[in-house]
């Protein structure tokens, strides 16, 4: 398993794709200083002013990015033939599935927890001296919401590795993870009520702010989960989608 794990890791590292998705997801502090001058300056000209904090409101591009990291450590095996060399190092796919999410699941909680980080710190530097809603809590009142942040980007890797191993095409796997995202969010609404909240908080946008509180007033109205709920149901996607991998690796040949 050593082994494994440590081929799996000089994989990640030697494949440019790793860090052009590293880039994407540190685009998210970029974009949160940009936006906090941008509402910073906002706030000067109209007094105090309630803004979205960065590190919410770019959370999807970091766990989109993060999650084409997942897809990529498995499908760019595939596209040039390296899982036939992979398999024949470690023949026993349920342990290079493992190696693979371990590492995976590593470096994306430790990437997206430092970007978040980096993030939260950068804008409430920047947003001191002025009126910014976002301003008025503390780091300690606010890292229960950025670890759930930083899980649901682990969770949304491991999902895009699942989904990569199952149809062994990038593109397919991606286009997965877009509609869990993005896609299926739209269309639960459209269902009668109540059944459109109860389903609205089992989808993965909705999860994080589910985490760190049971007494939310959001959109989802009385179809919250309690944080032990909201956990469940966030580790159960990335558990689906790597079984949903294991079976149909052990059963297709290369």
């Amino acid at each position: 398993m050593r082994a494994a794990l440590l081929a799996e890791w000089l994989k990640l590292r030697s494949v440019t794709s790793t860090w052009q998705a590293m880039g994407a997801a540190a685009l998210m502090a970029v974009l949160g200083v940009v936006w906090t001058i941008y509402a910073g300056g906002l706030a000067d000209e109209r007094g105090a002013l309630q803004a979205a904090a960065p590190e919410q409101g770019f959370l999807p591009l970091l766990q989109m990015s993060l999650a084409v990291l997942g897809v990529q450590a498995v499908t760019s095996e595939y596209a040039t033939g390296m899982m036939r060399a992979s398999l024949t190092v470690v023949p026993r796919r349920g342990t290079l599935l493992l190696a693979k999410a371990v590492v995976v699941g590593l470096v994306t909680l430790t990437a997206g927890h430092v970007i978040l980080l980096v993030t939260y710190s950068a804008s409430r530097l920047i947003s001191h001296n002025h009126r910014l809603g976002f301003n008025e809590t503390s780091l300690i009142n606010d890292m229960p919401m950025l670890s759930a942040a930083g899980i649901s980007v682990t969770a949304l890797a491991l999902v895009g590795l699942g989904l990569g191993v199952a149809t062994r095409s990038t593109a397919g796997a991606i286009i997965s993870v877009v509609a869990l995202l993005f896609v299926l969010p739209g269309v639960v609404i459209y269902l009668p009520a109540p059944w459109n909240t109860r389903a609205a908080s089992l989808l993965l946008p909705n999860l994080v702010p589910q985490l760190v509180s049971d007494r939310l007033s959001s959109r989802l109205g009385d179809g919250l989960l309690p944080p032990w709920a909201a956990l469940l149901v966030l580790l159960a996607y990335p558990a689906i989608a790597l079984l949903a991998g294991f079976i149909l690796l052990k059963r297709r040949d290369v």
